[in-house]
């Protein structure tokens, strides 16, 4: 079983220039791949492969023209190239739309590293050609290469590492290796839970826990409205600078967007530690099942009244953090239809209640049955994979 493992990078200013050149290398060749693609297809030719495109690739680094590809590591440039051509072999399978040349504003900055040649120690991380000494003489050139970690015996040493990515998400830079565990085989034995998640509480489960919504606390309540306030302030900048039709961005105007991206930064890392707590305490009862409802998040959405509440409950990383969660403890993890009536059902008689409103907090059956509308929808998510278990 391959896990992911992230660990934030500290690298140092030439560290961090040749960081982003080598990201603008990634760029420049996936660009490059699907610009030559394209103009094969015009001239009626056939999809060329991405071997016959990194040997191409390999006679233009000869050129005078490219002769700067030489300084970066030439691993970059040609898993580009190759992750350009499954993106058009993608779109020829239907599972992805036609791919797009990569923007230098928009797109998120990250390049691959050669798992033979990536080295990690307690606290460093050696990539290659990080530093060029410009064929000046540099005793210490291969110390130049490491780049500081800020976690320290996060990754283990001495082992294979799959797919190694280093990215940029706007504030530092991050590097993820895959590594390979030994698969758990023992299986759970206790009882399946049904979780209900909604958006007065993030889940309800049918043992009876109740997790709270992250979003209501004191804590992140200030965050968002001192987010409010900068958003305010970015926009009145922009407005005092303006200049004809076009708006004039300052270094103020740059300064106060740091602060707001970073302040965005630290909200979603808040909300997705909690996810992470709150999964990863479901999956320490070690249930034999997880039953889990399909929503329609996309429909959800679409109401002006909720839309905010269902996208800062972040639904999608919920269902992720469970479904692999649950693969790695070897826990059956199920999906209910998206039409079982979990809150109509009645979990005693069995009866349907087709007029219960969202407004209806408490479910009251004709049998006498009175309970919580979200506990008992758990209840019979829970039902629902006994049935199918």
């Amino acid at each position: 079983m391959i896990k992911s493992i992230k660990v934030m990078l500290l690298p140092n200013n030439k560290q961090r220039t040749k960081l982003f050149q080598s990201a603008g290398i990634g760029r420049w060749a996936y660009n490059w791949t699907l610009a030559r693609q394209q103009e094969n297809y015009k001239n009626g030719g056939k999809f060329i492969s991405d071997g016959e495109l990194r040997k191409e690739l390999t006679q233009l680094k000869k050129t005078d023209e490219f002769n700067w590809l030489n300084d970066y590591s030439n691993n970059i440039a040609k898993q580009s190239t190759k992750d350009a051509c499954l993106a058009f072999q993608r779109f020829f399978k239907h599972q992805s739309e036609f791919p797009k040349f990569k923007s230098k504003r928009k797109s998120t900055p990250s390049f691959y590293v050669d798992n033979c040649k990536i080295e990690f120690s307690e606290n460093k991380v050696k990539l290659e050609k990080i530093y060029n000494c410009n064929g000046k003489p540099k005793g210490n050139r291969g110390v130049l290469n490491w780049i500081k970690l800020a976690e320290k015996n996060r990754i283990p040493l001495n082992c294979k590492y799959y797919n190694p990515r280093v990215t940029f998400d706007g504030i530092n830079w991050w590097i993820s290796v895959g590594i390979d565990y030994e698969e758990n085989t023992e299986k759970p034995i206790n009882e399946g839970i049904g979780i209900d998640i909604g958006i007065k509480d993030l889940a309800i489960c049918s043992d009876g826990s109740i997790y709270k919504n992250i979003n209501k606390t004191k804590q992140v309540k200030k965050l968002k409205k001192k987010k409010r306030r900068l958003q305010r302030k970015v926009s009145r900048k922009y407005l005092k600078n303006k200049k004809g039709v076009s708006y004039c961005k300052t270094r103020n105007i740059i300064k106060c967007e740091k602060e707001l991206l970073k302040l965005n930064h630290r909200l979603t890392n808040i909300r997705h530690n909690y996810l992470n707590q709150v999964t990863s305490g479901i999956i320490k009862r070690e249930p034999k099942f997880i039953v889990l409802e399909d929503l329609n998040v996309k429909g959800m959405m679409k109401n002006r009244h909720l839309a905010k509440a269902v996208q800062e409950q972040c639904f999608y990383e919920f269902y992720r953090q469970i479904q692999y969660k649950s693969l790695w403890n070897n826990i059956n993890f199920i999906t209910a239809d998206r039409f079982f009536p979990s809150s109509r059902l009645c979990s005693v008689c069995g009866n349907i209640k087709k007029d219960l409103k969202l407004s209806d907090r408490t479910y009251i059956c004709e049998c006498g049955n009175v309970i919580d509308r979200d506990y008992q929808a758990s209840v019979n998510l829970c039902n629902y994979g006994k049935s199918i278990v």
